[in-house]
C-alpha cells in the first residue's frame, strides 16, 4: 500500500467523501466519484480523489489505494483496495480482464445500427501540454488494439442514451471510440461533442460510470451500481430519455 505521507483534509472533505462510498468491508472500498475531481496527479492544484482516500486511513497509518481510475469529469463508481494482499489481486484481475465497466453516456443522436462493437486501434498524442488519442492503423507506431461495445437504451428528437463497455483500459477509449463513428459524447469539445443538448448547457463530459463488476479479494463476484449524479439526471429527463427500452 502507499506509503506516502498522509494529506491533511478538512472535515467538509472527508464528510464528502465518507458521503460517496457505495460498499465497504475489509478488502475494498467502492466510491461514486464526483465529476470535476482527478483520480490522480494531475496539474490542478487541488486535493485528488487518491488524497482524499487519506480520510479512510487505517491506525497502522496506512490508507487504501486506487485499483484504477477514472477521467476528471467522469462521474461513478471508482474501486480501491483496503490492504496490500487486495491491491494485488485486484491489479492482476484487472490485467486478465475480469472487470466489466458499465458506463452511460448522451449523445446527440442514436448510433446506427443502434448496438454494436467499435473495434478501432489508438495510439497516444502530445499536443502541447495535453494529451490525446486518436485512431490509427493497427501497425502504426505506438497502436494499441482497442474494442469497446455500446448499446441503445432510448432515444428521442433531443438525443439518446445509450450505455458502453469498454472491453480494454485505453486513455478516453470510450470518448474516441464513440467519435470515430459520429457520435461524440455530450460536453466532450475535445472530441467534437456538443456543449448544449435537450435545449440545455451541458455543464461537463455526460459519462458516468453506472456499474462495476468484480471477483471479490474473499471469493465470489461482486456487483455495484453508482446512482446518475443531478447534472446528467437533469439532462436525461430534458430530453425524455427513459433509462430502459
Amino acid at each position: 500500500m502507499a506509503d506516502r505521507s498522509p494529506v491533511s483534509l478538512s472535515e467538509d472533505e472527508t464528510a464528502a467523501v465518507r458521503a460517496w462510498v457505495l460498499h465497504e468491508d475489509a478488502h475494498i472500498l467502492v466510491l461514486n466519484k464526483p465529476a470535476g475531481l482527478s483520480s490522480q496527479g494531475g496539474r490542478i492544484r487541488a486535493h485528488t480523489l487518491d488524497d482524499l482516500l487519506w480520510a479512510f486511513m487505517r491506525s497502522n497509518g496506512k490508507r487504501p489505494e486506487l485499483v484504477h481510475r477514472l477521467d476528471r469529469d467522469t462521474s461513478g463508481a471508482i474501486l480501491a483496495a483496503k490492504t496490500k494482499p487486495a491491491a494485488s489481486f485486484l491489479g492482476k484481475a484487472l490485467q486478465m480482464r475480469r472487470f466489466q465497466k458499465t458506463y452511460l453516456a448522451l449523445i446527440s443522436a442514436a448510433p446506427e445500427p443502434r448496438v454494436g462493437r467499435i473495434d478501432a486501434p489508438l495510439v497516444r498524442q502530445e499536443i502541447g501540454r495535453e494529451s490525446y488519442m486518436r485512431v490509427c492503423a493497427f501497425d502504426a507506431p505506438g497502436a494499441q488494439g482497442s474494442q469497446s461495445r455500446y448499446r441503445t437504451l432510448s432515444a428521442s428528437e433531443d438525443g439518446a442514451l445509450v450505455e458502453l463497455e469498454p472491453l480494454t483500459g485505453r486513455m478516453h477509449q470510450l470518448r474516441v471510440h464513440m467519435a470515430h463513428i459520429g457520435r461524440p459524447l455530450v460536453g466532450d469539445p475535445r472530441y467534437g461533442g456538443a456543449l448544449t443538448f435537450a435545449g440545455r448547457a451541458a455543464p461537463r463530459l455526460m459519462l458516468h460510470a453506472a456499474k462495476l463488476a468484480f471477483p471479490h479479494p474473499e471469493g465470489g463476484d461482486l456487483t455495484i451500481e453508482a446512482p446518475l449524479p443531478a447534472d446528467f439526471e437533469a439532462l436525461r429527463q430534458a430530453a425524455e430519455l427513459p433509462e430502459h427500452s
